[in-house]
């Protein structure tokens, strides 16, 4: 033990130097994993149906369950935000930045996105069978459903498709503005699908709050695994003759 303690503090210093972006990553992989696992545990327990039950009628108008809050547009709306999230959606959006990547001459990077994304759809299916929970009896379903409630499978989804191809995209480009952007859009994008799926009625607030934890950590790994074969030359970066805002070579990642 105190050879191990050693050697931490010897090679511990030079990898925070070295490599401070991949142990940030790790650091927040390790807590989305916790997050989940913790409201896992809670779920099963049915620590959470309190809570889940009041936001669920908080979402409601008042005396009138089969009609979530807002006017007639705005659940239109909310069904139009949740079809962002829908497997069909995904699947082509996936195949369209594959497609991108491909011709902008990163086959490696375009069936890394193929592989991370089919990936954390087969680890989203696992985990419906695996808890079974039931759908949320309490308000008529605004939208069809097909499969058990926890995870959100919309939402957790759209966290692994827009936070795994936004973060790759990061990746391959080295301007510091379209990484900011792409990671925001992919973020934004994940809550609207996540929320609306609680605002149509057929989701608990707890199931989309593990979609998202679930999606976050699987992306996460995504892109620590990303990192480590793009520093091997297995995986693209940005081209050399991407410039940054300044018109001046960017760093790289």
């Amino acid at each position: 033990m105190r050879d191990l303690r050693a050697s931490w503090r010897r090679w511990a210093p030079e990898l925070l130097r070295r490599e401070p972006g991949t142990l940030a990553l790790l650091l927040l992989l390790s807590l989305a994993a916790w997050g989940f696992v913790s409201l896992a545990g809670e779920v099963v327990e049915g620590d959470t149906h309190g809570t889940d039950r009041a936001l669920l009628m908080a979402l409601r108008t008042p005396g009138f369950a089969d009609d979530p809050l807002g006017p007639e547009w705005v659940e239109e709306m909310g069904r139009d935000v949740t079809a962002l999230g829908s497997v069909s959606v995904l699947a082509l959006l996936t195949l369209v930045v594959a497609g991108f990547l491909w011709i902008d001459r990163k086959p490696h990077a375009a069936w890394f996105v193929l592989l991370a994304v089919g990936g954390g759809f087969l680890v989203g299916h696992l985990l419906k069978d695996l808890f079974d929970r039931p759908r949320p009896d309490l308000v008529p379903h605004a939208a069809m459903v097909f499969t058990t409630s926890f995870p959100s499978g919309h939402s957790m989804l759209s966290a692994v498709t827009f936070l795994t191809l936004g973060a790759l995209l990061a990746r391959v480009h080295r301007r510091r503005a379209v990484k900011g952007y792409v990671l925001g859009a992919a973020v934004v994008l994940t809550l609207l699908v996540g929320a609306s799926r609680v605002y149509l009625g057929v989701h608990w607030p707890t199931d989309v709050l593990a979609g998202w934890t679930a999606g976050a950590a699987w992306a996460l790994l995504c892109w620590t695994v990303a990192r480590w074969l793009q520093r091997r030359g297995q995986v693209e970066e940005g081209s050399e003759a991407e410039e940054g805002p300044d018109d001046t070579p960017a760093a790289a990642s």
